[in-house]
């Protein structure tokens, strides 16, 4: 199988299909555009979501001599979970890490990971609560698994703003821009080749764009302004979301291709690097579906947060995006354009 995300088809075959919520305390669990899991305990919902990733410290470049890697830092890492629990309507609390080194690993990465790591929880107001720390052989580099948890009063808008509660007659809108952690990877991996071609301003602000990544502060508004529907933009870019949102909610969609909203920093960027920016890793983008698309996005413009009314879902399955006079139908998710970027070693 290719790098990235299994196949939607091999999840639902291999892995959902095998899998049974029993429990009443389990409120929500695995599927298709679910990020975290709900459990109701007395008077509070606890929400949980995973991520895991090949890491390094905040000072590698994630460059090797053999080529291109895709390595996060645990700043990015916990970013992710932190941003799944926001879409949950949640508030992130705490955050368990297992960290598996290889042999060759020294003391001081560790300690460097696990200072950034502290370092970024503190920022987020989250506890790292446990985890696991273990050198092996069956490692070739660093890998990080990071469990967050988040809480919301029991009764809450949490269940209700699930990405799987989306409904024919929404609008869609889309928070800040898309393509935006992309972008910054390839802006700073790139960076003397795209210096050569264009000004230097331009990449130092693309690879910049890190600092968008958290969605924390558009999902509490949403949720005070009565969103029906959440989901960060990640992997697969701002297709893959799209298209999970209306998977898990059994709907479908129709989005104007040219509302979404770019920065001119990655349209540059993807067209040197020859990637597809509308399949490239989004995080930092929110996706919401609500009754009133205009009132969220000025909700949102209110607290100085870029957003744009992009779409409606529908009642029939169709995930279709218009361009002017031309109409096409979504595709399943793809790989990521970051990935295949990286396997066709362009650089």
């Amino acid at each position: 199988m290719k790098t990235g995300k299994v196949p939607e088809n091999v999840l639902k075959r291999s892995v959902l299909r095998q899998m049974k919520t029993e429990r009443k305390e389990v409120l929500s669990g695995a599927g298709i555009g679910k990020d975290c899991a709900i459990f109701s305990f007395c008077d509070a919902n606890v929400i949980s979501c995973m991520q895991e990733a090949s890491v390094a410290v905040k000072a590698s470049t994630g460059c090797q001599q053999s080529g291109f890697t895709v390595k996060y830092t645990m700043s990015q890492l916990l970013q992710k979970c932190a941003n799944n629990l926001a879409a949950s309507g949640a508030e992130p609390v705490a955050a368990m890490i297992a960290l598996l080194l290889p042999e060759a690993a020294e003391e001081t990465e560790l300690k460097a990971l696990m200072a950034e790591a502290v370092e970024k929880c503190e920022e987020l107001s989250m506890d790292i609560v446990g985890g696991q720390t273990r050198i092996t052989s069956d490692v070739s580099s660093t890998t990080a698994v990071v469990v967050g948890f988040g809480k919301s009063p029991a009764g809450s808008q949490t269940m209700s703003n699930m990405t799987g509660t989306a409904a024919p007659g929404q609008d869609i809108v889309v928070s800040k821009w898309i393509g935006l952690e992309g972008t910054a990877f390839l802006a700073e991996r790139c960076s003397e080749m795209l210096r050569a071609r264009y000004p230097a301003y331009l990449v130092e602000e693309a690879a910049g764009f890190h600092r968008y990544l958290s969605i924390l502060p558009e999902a509490a508004a949403a949720v005070e302004s009565g969103v029906c529907a959440m989901h960060d933009a990640s992997e697969g870019g701002i297709f893959g979301a799209l298209w999970e949102l209306a998977e898990a909610a059994g709907v479908g969609l129709t989005v104007d291709l040219r509302k979404l909203p770019l920065r001119q920093e990655t349209v540059e960027v993807c067209e040197y690097c020859n990637v597809n920016p509308y399949q490239l890793l989004s995080g930092g983008c929110l996706v919401m579906t609500t009754e009133d698309g205009p009132g969220l996005v000025d909700s949102l413009t209110a607290r100085q947060i870029p957003a744009v009314l992009v779409g409606k879902v529908t009642d029939r399955n169709d995930r279709i995006l218009l361009n002017g006079e031309e109409v096409r139908y979504m595709d399943r998710p793809a790989t990521d354009e970051l990935y295949r970027f990286v396997s066709e070693s362009r650089i």
